[in-house]
């Protein structure tokens, strides 16, 4: 039998970008699903996603860094600081 030990949680997400605020969210019931605006979805079928709101990678990297990271990347840090 394999063990796990869970050292540690991160979360960045459309209902909450740290453990606390997306954990009270999550038991709420809050949804995360609103309509798109990183892009026009003018001309797409679909116009509604999960996307992540209100995101500061600067709490948890550098600036030097975050001019030389993709979002995914960033949120990867934030979750894991």
């Amino acid at each position: 039998m394999n063990r796990v030990v869970i050292t540690g949680i991160g979360a960045v997400t459309p209902i909450g970008n740290d453990v606390p605020t997306f954990w009270e969210n999550a038991v709420a019931g809050k949804c995360g699903i609103d309509f798109i605006t990183r892009f026009d979805t003018s001309d797409m079928k679909v116009t509604i996603a999960g996307e992540v709101k209100d995101f500061d990678p600067s709490l948890s990297m550098e600036k030097a860094e975050i001019r030389k990271t993709d979002l995914y990347a960033q949120y990867a840090m934030a979750a894991a600081v």
